[in-house]
């Protein structure tokens, strides 16, 4: 099976290594929101054994709405992640949107994430995955809620002719596209997504998410059903996953993102807890 390694970190991802856990806020709200989350989920996950890397997005380019919040933008963003990164000694993930921000992202963050509705822009694709060779970091891969699993083997070829045939790729499944305003789930997806070559994550996070269907703003925002997060986390590592995502808030009802998908802070043990001896079972 493939595996990963971020050198710098003595992480790996895929095949025997434990679970990865990939974790934070939705979008930076502040310095220190992205401190005390990360701070908290660095020491559980020190605790239970699982390699931890820092996930907050410094801007959320595909919001529903105008008025959505989208977050302080590249440069106050890079430089609130480089601050965690510094304070908390963790590895850093986050998302990028044009090619022009991905030489200056790479220089900050470990994994560097392709969103799912941009994993088929081919100038983003290929612009990351150099400026992510030349940092020594790994490119974390949404697939699109439109693709199959197998489609995935598109991106990883340019990825690969990209960079003279580098293997730095993990792939994250984050649901498909089910009717209007819904999203599905296929667990037999991580082991196609696997045949590929890469290690696979699953983002329980989005992947409850109900695109265009918050009531609260008459489908100005996306809906969600938190509930349903553990159970897809739990799935999908019982299905094989190599790692989570997953996102946190010390006030999930007052998160300026997502707020209906994303977690409560203080049931990341349990949960996380509940995700290793998964991972252990089905290993055994």
């Amino acid at each position: 099976m493939a595996q990963l390694t971020l050198d710098r970190w003595n992480i790996t991802f895929g095949g025997d290594a434990p679970l990865a856990v990939i974790a934070g806020i939705n979008v930076i709200e502040d310095l220190d929101l992205a401190l005390t989350t990360g701070r908290a989920l660095k020491a559980i996950c020190a605790d239970l054994g699982l390699p931890y890397v820092f996930k907050a997005s410094y801007d959320k380019a595909n919001r529903s709405s105008l008025k959505s919040f989208r977050g302080p933008g590249v440069k106050k963003g890079l430089e609130i992640l480089a601050e965690v990164k510094s304070q908390l000694d963790v590895p850093i993930c986050t998302d990028i949107h044009t090619p022009e921000e991905c030489e200056p992202v790479a220089a900050v963050a470990d994994l560097v994430q392709i969103p799912a509705f941009l994993c088929r822009q081919t100038d983003l694709v290929v612009a990351a995955a150099r400026a992510t060779q030349a940092a020594g970091g790994l490119l974390h891969v949404k697939k699109g809620q439109f693709l199959a699993p197998w489609d995935s083997k598109n991106i990883l070829d340019k990825i690969k002719e990209a960079t003279g045939g580098a293997e730095m790729t993990l792939m994250c499944e984050r649901g498909v596209s089910f009717g209007y305003n819904n999203l599905i789930v296929d667990m037999l997806g991580i082991a196609e997504m696997q045949k590929l070559g890469a290690p696979v994550t699953i983002d329980a996070t989005h992947a409850v998410q109900l695109p265009g269907a918050d009531p609260r703003t008459g489908g100005a925002s996306t809906g969600g059903r938190r509930d349903g997060v553990s159970v897809i986390a739990k799935s999908a590592v019982a299905a094989g996953a190599d790692g989570v995502f997953l996102e946190f808030h010390p006030d999930p009802d007052k998160a300026l993102c997502d707020p209906l998908s994303c977690l409560p802070l203080d049931g990341a043990r349990a949960l996380l807890t509940t995700l290793k001896a998964v991972r252990d079972a089905v290993r055994a």
